[in-house]
């Protein structure tokens, strides 16, 4: 397997785990969005609880030039540890959510 399946694999086992954890509170239902075309993989939130609508992306992941840019990370853990875990590199991750600039002092890619 070529590097570039490998993290897609990984991005899609990490994002499938976040999907399957039950919310304490409402009717919101967790999917996945896999865009292999594209290369982008969300998990998104939809539902109810009581009488407001509960709708947004709790993780966003692209894959750009050989890099995961994380566009949005919405969980505790850090879904940038989680991948680092899984054997991706901090040079081939950029958290796309933070301004260049604060990109430049961190361990992950500045772009």
């Amino acid at each position: 397997m070529d590097r570039l399946s490998n993290y897609r694999e990984i991005v899609k086992k990490i994002l499938t785990e976040h999907s399957q954890l039950k919310l304490a509170y409402g009717e919101v239902e967790m999917q996945l969005l896999f865009d292999e075309n594209h290369d982008r993989y969300q998990v998104l939130r939809a539902g109810w609880l009581k009488k407001s609508r509960v709708y947004g992306v709790l993780i966003h992941i692209d894959i750009k030039e050989d890099k995961l840019w994380i566009q949005y990370d919405g969980t505790e853990v850090g879904v940038a540890n989680q991948l680092v875990e899984a054997g991706i590199p901090h040079q081939a991750i950029v958290l796309a959510y933070q301004p260049p600039l604060m990109r430049e002092h961190g361990e992950f890619a500045v772009c």
